[in-house]
């Protein structure tokens, strides 16, 4: 489990859907009975002391959402389901489809895209060039790689998850070939370093696992 600073109050945590009823009940034990709400995407704790947690729900909707709101919402965190990821980085790409936690599909690539020069004049603009072109077949490599390993699945797939870099992704949303994929984009957008096949086995433990937004009651310190 991972926390970090959450805007507006609080702070983020991430917990793994094997963990959340035991996450949940250790709530309960810091902080006292509390009640339960929410709706088909977020479920809401308030303690006894006025402590909250806002569980968001992995892959909504949650069908059928209502009580009893905890119940339902780690049966659906522990369902397996079909998930495409696909990770981008300048010069490099991965696309994979899991079943759980299971990689079942990928590929892994990579192709040259040259660092910047500081050199000026007519070899600099030849240079740029080049480096615009490698960067450009190299955006058609990624997604040619994500439409053959993820179209295939796609009655099938529940979401599909982004990552790498996210001005690198922004730059092919515009592509046709992705439009289908794109339609069943689903958080969270995964930071990841260079997309190699071990980045991408371990990608699960990011997109399946349950974000939960933990204000403590007033004048109480976090836990550390």
């Amino acid at each position: 489990m991972s926390a970090r600073p959450a805007r507006g109050g609080g702070r983020w945590v991430t917990v793994p859907p094997e963990r959340l009823h035991p996450w949940i009940d250790g709530f309960a034990g810091r902080h006292g009975p509390f009640s339960a709400s929410g709706d088909d995407r977020v479920v809401r704790l308030v303690a006894a002391d006025g402590a909250l947690a806002e569980l968001h729900v992995p892959f909504p909707p949650m069908v059928p959402p209502g009580p009893p709101h905890v119940t339902r919402l780690v049966a659906h965190a522990q369902a397996e389901r079909r998930v495409g990821v696909f990770l981008v980085r300048l010069g490099g790409y991965a696309a994979g489809v899991f079943s759980g936690a299971s990689l079942v599909a990928s590929k892994v690539g990579s192709r040259l895209v040259q660092g910047r020069t500081a050199a000026g004049g007519w070899s600099q603009q030849r240079f740029a060039r080049r480096r615009r072109n490698q960067a450009v077949q190299a955006y058609d490599d990624a997604v040619e790689t994500a439409v053959r390993v993820l179209t295939p699945y796609l009655g099938e797939l529940e979401g599909v998850v982004l990552g790498g870099d996210r001005r690198t992704v922004d730059a092919l949303r515009a592509d046709r070939r992705l439009a289908p994929l794109l339609a069943l984009e689903a958080e969270p957008f995964l930071v990841v370093p260079d997309p190699r096949l071990a980045v991408l086995r371990d990608t699960p433990a990011n997109f399946r696992a349950v974000r939960v937004r933990v204000v403590d009651p007033p004048d109480v310190s976090p836990p550390g």
